[in-house]
């Protein structure tokens, strides 16, 4: 019996649409990096005037460190499911998966080589590595060792900031490379695409450094486990079912994801509400999203009204990668040249405006398809 992928009667509309509505955020979070001289700034520090400012925190609450672990739990979410569907077919799961992986971390590297420096596929590639080794473990297991790895963290970190007493300190301006930020301001402002791509070569040692790797482990990881587990729970399938615990979870969830990330420019700036805004408030504020998808779709006119943006979802990986090729040719100046041309509202214009023109390519491509470019050739070069 040979494995397939999942098909088209089989997906489920809400994680599509979950999918969909995660490329918008994760849009929205990079665009910073297309036209700003990042990683070697601290946006925190970084705008000066007021509607700027007014923009970044309104982005920095609802969107910024919430769609990462999102995805993350989507990512484990859906590998968990890959590894129940392979039990139930009688199939070794772990004759295909570790190739669809190496698959993406090939073309993570590929991504952030030639195209963007802030590729994410190669951390989540290089992660799932690890999950799938917990994934014959229980729901119950796995979500204890989600909580378990990223609980460490935690407690290293908030420990620090009290015992070294720096919880109560206000956050003070980081110091910048100068020359850092000149040299990506001037490769990609008005450099060609060799300045471009040696650019991103120094970009891509600050953010591919080896403490970015560690990092991984300790805050993706921990996601995509919570991810498994609730997969092999299946929350979301059995969200009618289930109704009463999505809706208790989506209130608490976003009222106190949402506290917590305002805390910081609600009183004063700490370091510790710094921390807490971006390693628990966004995690907390990711699954009161994920609630809000799940119970919409309770709704029975819900999906098939949001099917455009389970169609963007189904084909996530092409769209990603399509994201970094548009702004590239948007931003830098081999393209439309507006690097450092663009204030916070008008990125977060764009960048919706990016997702519509998506959202639309979409639905044209599956009048003719069933999969996307990206998905179709994964697909083949694991499945065969």
């Amino acid at each position: 019996m040979n494995f397939q992928p999942t098909t088209l009667n089989e997906r489920v509309d809400s994680l599509d649409i979950l999918r969909g509505f995660s490329l918008l955020g994760i849009l929205l979070v990079n665009m910073f990096a297309f036209y700003l001289p990042m990683p070697h700034i601290d946006l925190g520090n970084w705008f000066t005037e007021a509607k700027d400012i007014i923009w970044h925190q309104t982005l920095d609450i609802y969107v910024q460190s919430s769609f990462y672990p999102l995805f993350s739990m989507l990512f484990g979410y859906g590998l968990a499911m890959q590894y129940m569907k392979a039990e139930r077919t009688g199939i070794n799961f772990y004759k295909f998966a570790p190739k669809r992986l190496v698959i993406l971390f090939i073309l993570g590297i590929l991504h952030a080589f030639f195209i963007w420096w802030g590729d994410i596929l190669t951390m989540y590639a290089f992660c799932a590595f690890f999950l799938i080794l917990f994934l014959r473990f229980g729901s119950g297991w796995l979500l204890t060792f989600g909580v378990v790895i990223n609980g460490i963290m935690q407690l290293f970190f908030i420990g620090i900031f009290v015992l070294s007493g720096m919880s109560n300190m206000e956050v003070e301006e980081l110091a910048v490379d100068i020359t850092m930020i000149n040299n990506a301001v001037t490769a990609y402002g008005i450099g060609s695409w060799t300045d471009a791509f040696l650019q991103r070569l120094d970009d891509l040692s600050v953010q591919m450094g080896l403490s970015m790797w560690i990092t991984s482990l300790l805050t993706i990881l921990p996601y995509m486990l919570i991810g498994a587990a609730f997969a092999k729970w299946r929350l979301i399938e059995r969200g009618k079912e289930l109704k009463g615990l999505w809706i208790t979870l989506t209130l608490i969830c976003l009222a106190l994801g949402l506290f917590i990330k305002s805390a910081p420019f609600t009183f004063t700036r700490t370091y510790l509400l710094d921390y807490l805004k971006v390693y628990v408030g966004g995690p907390i504020l990711s699954i009161g999203y994920i609630g809000v998808i799940v119970c919409l779709c309770m709704i029975p006119i819900v999906p098939k009204l949001l099917k455009p943006l389970a169609k963007a979802g189904r084909m996530s990986l092409t769209l990603y990668i399509m994201q970094s090729i548009i702004c590239s040719l948007v931003f830098y100046n081999f393209g439309l040249g507006l690097y450092g041309e663009v204030d916070v509202q008008m990125g977060t214009f764009i960048a919706i405006g990016i997702f519509v023109i998506q959202v639309i390519f979409a639905e044209l491509w599956f009048t003719k398809f069933k999969q996307g470019p990206l998905e179709l050739a994964v697909k083949k070069l694991t499945y065969r």
